[in-house]
């Protein structure tokens, strides 16, 4: 269980479980000596001899008896599991703590306890627990780590019951389970400003009326503490009742990142590709900008959009930049290639209207993808787009890099995207976001000054 949010499971050792599954739980120990018994028994039988007779009936009987033992134990066992973090990013560690209560009138034997997890989280691991007073409790805890993201299920827990000459053994299961969500990893940004771009990004903010959309300028009725110097007399005289202008708040910057999640734009797999290179960006992004004050959504090649609530997907002003920021996450955490082709689904949610900044992380993009995508710039305050070198991706680090066509190539996609308003830039294999970062805010900077000088020319 996750951060002792639900009661804990209890494993009841004896209740339910039948003198067959005790039988069945023999070891190799007691399957041995019940047939040794047997066979001591027929030797006595055959030959006569009475000593050798009781020396089977004692090999026989003993595992019998430890199977009846436990079988008839009868004390019950709580258990709990705590994640720490329950979220994490891919290449850390996260902690889960296990505690066994005896909530029974009757003390334990020796128990060994073991957690079912995934192989790509490691071992399986295991705890011998001594005697459990009455009332007592025992506190186990282990470390997970991948470095693929995912959400890996665990549990559930197993508690192994064995009597005191290990002749048989009962696994008792626990009902609960939890799941680790590991997220792409998250590189820190310097707040750059990215200078040159239009309304609703950097530092300024837009403007808009409370409890209206921008277009809306009727006044409101008067309320009870409303400055008098806000009354709208013109208003006032046609309703016949005091009207005051609404009052202007500012709005969040918005900001859309894109992700092209198409399987033909990337090769490679693993987690040095070049697509989850692209993933661990689009959440680095999410999160710098959440955490500069922006609204944030996430959109991907098919359409979607995340979070998906209040206005056009944005995470609003009324949603937690955590609760946004989770919820991204999560989805980048098991996000995957999809099957289209094309742009044309992204492209259909930003043309409704103006976005503010476009942050867009592409894959390998041919001549008309690349045209969609310039199309895409019409409807935002400022674009920025991530185009991954996929000849550069799709080979080993110590190979000899090939002919200059795909140089060329990627760097005709780049010049259509920057034609269009784009400031784009090309990953080659090992790039640093950071570096990126700073060299975009390098060229927007050189961008909007020579729009400048132009301007004054």
């Amino acid at each position: 269980m996750s951060d002792g949010a639900q009661p804990p499971a209890e494993a009841d050792s004896g209740e339910g479980t039948g003198l067959r599954a005790a039988l069945a739980g023999l070891t190799t120990r007691g399957r041995s000596f019940f047939a040794a018994g047997i066979a001591a028994a027929i030797c006595a039988y055959v030959l006569g001899q009475s000593d050798l007779l009781r020396v089977g009936l004692l090999l026989t009987v003993l595992p019998l008896v430890c199977a009846l033992f436990l079988h008839r134990t009868r004390y019950r066992v709580a258990g709990t599991r705590r994640l720490s973090p329950a979220r994490v990013p891919a290449g850390s560690e996260a902690r889960v703590h296990l505690r066994v209560d005896n909530v029974s009138r009757l003390p334990t034997g020796l128990l060994m306890l073991q957690d079912r997890v995934p192989y790509v989280l490691g071992p399986r691991p295991r705890f011998v627990l001594d005697r459990v007073e009455p009332g007592g409790r025992r506190e186990v805890s282990y470390r997970v780590r991948s470095d693929l993201r995912g959400r890996y299920p665990l549990g559930p827990l197993q508690l192994r019951l064995s009597d005191p000459f290990g002749m048989c053994e009962l696994t008792r299961s626990f009902s609960s389970h939890d799941t680790l969500t590991v997220v792409p990893r998250v590189e820190a940004l310097p707040p750059v400003r990215l200078r040159g771009e239009s309304t609703g990004y950097g530092e300024g903010r837009q403007r808009s009326l409370a409890l209206s959309g921008e277009d809306d300028v009727i006044p409101r009725g008067y309320r009870h503490g409303d400055d008098l110097r806000r009354v709208h007399w013109r208003s006032t005289a046609r309703y016949g009742e005091l009207m005051v202008r609404r009052e202007e708040q500012p709005q969040r910057a918005r900001c859309t990142v894109l992700l092209d999640t198409r399987g033909t734009a990337f090769r490679g797999a693993g987690p040095d590709s070049a697509f989850e290179w692209a993933v661990s960006g689009a959440a680095s992004v999410l999160v710098h900008m959440l955490e500069r004050g922006f609204s944030v959504r996430l959109l991907t090649d098919t359409g979607t959009v995340v979070p998906g609530e209040g206005a056009d997907g944005f995470a609003g002003v009324s949603q937690g930049s955590a609760d946004a920021a989770g919820l991204m996450m999560d989805t980048l955490a098991v996000i995957d290639h999809s099957d289209d082709t094309g742009l044309s689904r992204a492209y259909d949610v930003l043309r409704g209207g103006n976005e503010g900044l476009l942050v867009g992380f592409f894959g390998d993009l041919d001549e008309e993808q690349a045209a969609v995508a310039a199309k895409m710039r019409r409807r935002s305050g400022g674009a920025l787009a991530f185009v991954l070198d996929d000849d550069s991706w799709g080979r080993e680090p110590t190979d000899v890099p090939g002919p200059s066509e795909g140089r060329d190539r990627i760097e005709d996609r780049l010049r259509m995207l920057r034609e269009a308003g784009w400031t784009a830039l090309r990953v080659p294999r090992g790039s640093s976001l950071d570096e990126l970062w700073r060299q975009a805010d390098r060229e927007r900077t050189g961008l909007a000054g020579a729009n400048g000088e132009r301007a004054g020319r």
